[in-house]
């Protein structure tokens, strides 16, 4: 039986989402807890790879058991009860056997956040620059990449990836306060260290070290080496994750906009 985990984390403790030796994880740490809880032999696979440092807002794992679960809402109150402070379970659910927490998402969308006030109270989950990009030009910049489907130039270099190839349905910077604003790009699939990348180097556009035309010619040269270094992971969280309908999974967390 196939279970669905709505679920957020804190990534500022952990290298990432997946199992990795000698290095705590999200996933070994949900791993062990629902052991604990389950008490049986439990593996979750994740909707995706968060680098090290990376928060969610929004995350969706599945796992499967020989036996149905009695009651769900007992299990998450156990699971978060067990858990970090960092890691927050909000629903369990029973869900198709086709659905795949990974493979089956539809959509992916992240916001990579900026404040330019001094606050110790989101100090882990916003990058603070030292300079004002012009924003305007970075949302100029930003449209090109709805207009690529290959995103090489942006992508972590000898990853086991298939394929570079990604569809951009949304790239946007939006002001949140007089102090904040946040990238948000929405896509089918991302690579590794993508939204970083592309962050990075709309950071180049935004402080005149490069113009619209290169952020183009870098998109072209399908080379790594020619993108900007990735912005820092603090400011980027996974916030939405979408699914087909009528497979026994419903949100029951609502994305802030």
């Amino acid at each position: 039986m196939r279970y669905f985990i709505e679920m957020a984390y804190d990534g500022t403790d952990f290298h990432g989402w997946q199992v990795q030796p000698n290095a705590a994880s999200v996933q070994q740490t949900l791993n062990e807890a629902l052991c604990k809880v389950l008490r049986r032999d439990v593996y979750c696979v994740g909707a995706g790879r968060t680098d090290t440092g990376v928060h969610a807002d929004y995350f969706v794992a599945h796992f499967e058991v020989s036996e149905e679960i009695a009651d769900c809402d007992k299990v998450v109150f156990k699971l978060n009860a067990v858990l970090p402070e960092s890691i927050a379970v909000f629903s369990i659910q029973h869900t198709d056997d086709e659905l795949h927490s990974r493979f089956s998402a539809l959509s992916r969308m992240y916001y990579y956040r900026l404040s330019f006030r001094k606050n110790p109270f989101s100090r882990w989950n916003r990058y603070r620059p030292y300079f004002e990009p012009d924003f305007e030009l970075m949302n100029e910049a930003a449209k090109l990449l709805l207009t690529t489907t290959d995103f090489t130039s942006f992508s972590k270099l000898h990853t086991d990836t298939k394929t570079n190839e990604c569809i951009v349905s949304r790239a946007v910077w939006v002001q949140e306060s007089d102090t904040e604003w946040r990238f948000e790009i929405k896509a089918n699939r991302f690579l590794r260290n993508m939204v970083r990348a592309v962050v990075g180097t709309l950071f180049d556009v935004g402080r005149h070290k490069i113009d619209i035309e290169r952020f183009k010619a870098i998109i072209d040269s399908h080379d790594r080496c020619e993108a900007s270094t990735s912005a820092p992971a603090c400011g980027l969280s996974l916030v939405d994750i979408e699914y087909p309908t009528g497979l026994g999974f419903e949100r029951t967390v609502k994305i802030e906009r």
